[in-house]
């Protein structure tokens, strides 16, 4: 089973993937509210993958995922983005990211990045 941390500072946002991840049999195994608790999390729980709002307070996805990153060259990490941050969804990619998803989440899109992410 894969295992996904759950990062975004809006808990309706992380409610709303964990469903979405559930409803396929992904195990949210852990939640974080900003990039500085997600680094906490993932060096704690060591997921299978982890989905990175980019917006965030105290540490924001971007600065996050240098971070994880640099913990575990091998984390697999998918960006969520609202469509006018593409920018900084290519500076995310070229920084290691696997793959990004477009808020507001459609639970088709979610589930394909996972999948290409996964293999799964």
């Amino acid at each position: 089973m894969t295992r996904v941390l759950v990062v975004d500072d809006a808990k309706f946002m992380r409610v709303k993937i964990r469903e979405i991840l559930e409803s396929a049999n992904y195990i949210v195994a852990g939640e974080a509210a900003d990039g500085e608790e997600a680094l906490a999390v993932y060096q704690k729980i060591r997921p299978d993958l982890v989905t990175m709002d980019i917006t965030m307070p105290v540490k924001n996805g971007i600065q996050a995922l240098q971070d994880i990153l640099a913990f575990d060259p091998k984390a697999h990490v998918i960006m969520c983005t609202a469509m006018r941050q593409q920018r900084i969804v290519l500076e995310a990619i070229e920084l290691g990211a696997k793959d990004f998803i477009v808020k507001p989440f459609e639970a088709s899109k979610v589930l394909e990045a996972v999948g290409r992410v996964t293999g799964t």
